[in-house]
């Protein structure tokens, strides 16, 4: 599994893929409470939201685009 920073966007989880072509790993979200939070196990990528704007959170929607969020983070 890999965790990429986008610049001035999502956090993204590239999800390693079996040999039948479905992600080898599962995640599981929860929210504060320990709820789990429905996860596409058919995408070998997911989208998390960093700017807070999304109307799908935890996932992003692309709303980073429209507020204008910034976060350049680099790797040292």
């Amino acid at each position: 599994m890999k965790l990429r920073c986008r610049k001035d966007g999502p956090l993204v989880v590239e999800l390693p893929q079996g040999i039948d072509g479905t992600p080898a790993v599962a995640i599981q979200i929860t929210d504060h409470h320990h709820e789990p939070f429905t996860v596409p196990t058919h995408k070998s990528a997911l989208a998390l939201c960093r700017c807070g704007e999304s109307s799908n959170r935890p996932f992003c929607d692309g709303s980073h685009k429209l507020c204008a969020f910034q976060a350049n983070e680099t790797a040292h």
